[in-house]
């Protein structure tokens, strides 16, 4: 049975029949000190706080995507989950769950595992396939009930694959092996490239044949605002090049794809540095972009070890509080975009779908499905988050009822046909 966090379903508001998704922040530190592994906790790394889910959670900032790193949660290749980090990422979880808050596990490892101080890529000799088929299969026994889990981010960042279909099979491994225990969370796969939006179309167009058995993938990708797309940001704003547009028109191939392919996309990260206002333009342009194109993301970055904010070494992306308790330069910009403006969601299914006209819609109760027959069909509900709520094949009289669920917006899915049937639906 799920875990259901007081008013967790209603983080997606419905405004004027719009569904929207939650924008948001990476809270850092449990991913630092990759060069000591596994390391100390509260040495080499850390984890956030309930300091920082009430500071972001005023902002209205709701999602929280979590690096964590595979060779401190499972310390042996093929090994049981270590329990002390398993539990640090429960009770992060389960605390961000109480807030109405919901997190992405990010794995933050560069299709990479560090053993005896060398990074290894998954596939090689010493680092399988089934080495991470079995990490996410783990995972994914010990989430698949929480309702605060957002999603699944299989791998931050892929680089320099051996060869272009590489990453495709890791993440469909990744993919097999989830799906074999849990059919209702949504997996978030990066591209290939460092995850880059500017250059996906040629770095990842292959992730649009990924097989997906619960038709519940969302893609992801990351973009800077300086020359390399790095996101160091080694000079200043007029050496970087940058300009207003340098955020819409990195992020658009990207997008294109996404529409030419019918799929869902999310932004992992992002940022600018506080050293000049110009840079806080070219954010707020590139969110606002985001934001009409029914894309949320997560900015990058904040965390506990990054509260100074005063010292010349502080990092300049941080959008941390400080610990005199004033915001961040960027806060001003990041709070401005809480949700989307979507009135259309990408439906994660790679098969060109044809529309069902399920009637009424909106609905207080009841919907009705216009076809002669649909016993022995596959018929899914599911919510904003694109988790399963319901799955049936027999139906009296080709009517579904619904008061049982909360208000919102659903998507309906009718498989067991060559091509599936798709609606969204609104229970008012």
């Amino acid at each position: 049975m799920k875990t259901i966090y007081p008013f967790l379903l209603f983080l997606f508001l419905i405004v004027s029949g719009s569904a929207q998704l939650p924008f948001g922040v990476n809270l850092a530190g449990a991913e630092f000190g990759e060069e000591i592994m596994p390391g100390t906790y509260n040495v080499e790394y850390t984890y956030p706080n309930e300091d920082e889910l009430d500071y972001f959670q005023s902002k209205g900032l709701r999602l929280i995507r979590l690096p964590f790193r595979w060779e401190r949660i499972q310390t042996t290749l093929g090994g049981p989950l270590n329990q002390d980090e398993l539990n640090r990422i429960k009770d992060f979880v389960n605390l961000a769950g109480t807030k109405n808050m919901v997190v992405l596990l990010d794995l933050h490892n560069y299709a990479r595992y560090r053993l005896n101080n060398v990074d290894q890529i998954i596939g090689s000799t010493n680092v399988t396939l089934n080495h991470i088929k079995d990490l996410w299969t783990k995972l994914a026994q010990e989430f698949h009930s929480n309702t605060a889990v957002w999603g699944y981010g299989i791998m931050n960042e892929p680089n320099n694959m051996d060869s272009d279909t590489h990453w495709l099979n890791i993440a469909q491994t990744i993919i097999d092996g989830i799906r074999s225990v849990d059919m209702d969370t949504k997996i978030v796969v990066g591209g290939d490239s460092w995850s880059s939006a500017e250059r996906w179309p040629d770095e990842s167009d292959n992730l649009k044949t990924l097989n997906d058995p619960a038709n519940n993938l969302t893609f992801e990708a990351h973009v800077y605002f300086d020359n390399d797309a790095s996101g160091q940001y080694l000079g200043s704003y007029d050496d970087e090049q940058a300009s207003p547009s340098t955020g819409i028109t990195r992020v658009q191939p990207f997008i294109d794809w996404l529409n030419e392919n019918n799929f869902e996309g999310f932004i992992g990260e992002y940022g600018v540095p506080d050293d000049d206002d110009r840079w806080l333009v070219v954010l707020d342009s590139f969110l606002l972009h985001l934001q009409d194109n029914c894309i949320n993301g997560t900015y990058w970055a904040a965390g506990p070890w990054w509260g100074d904010g005063d010292d010349i070494d502080h990092y300049p992306l941080s959008i941390e509080q400080k610990n005199n308790g004033a915001d961040r330069v960027q806060m001003a910009v990041v709070e401005k975009y809480l949700s989307t403006n979507c009135t259309i969601v990408h439906t994660p299914n790679p098969l060109k779908t044809k529309q069902l006209q399920i009637f009424p819609n909106p609905t207080n109760q009841f919907i009705h499905f216009p076809m002669e027959s649909i016993d022995g069909l596959d018929i899914l509900l599911f919510d904003t988050y694109g988790r399963l709520m319901l799955s049936q094949k027999a139906l009296k009289n080709n009517t579904l009822d619904l008061s049982h669920f909360p208000k919102g917006m659903y998507t309906i899915k009718i498989l067991g046909q060559q091509t599936p049937y798709i609606q969204q639906i609104i229970l008012e």
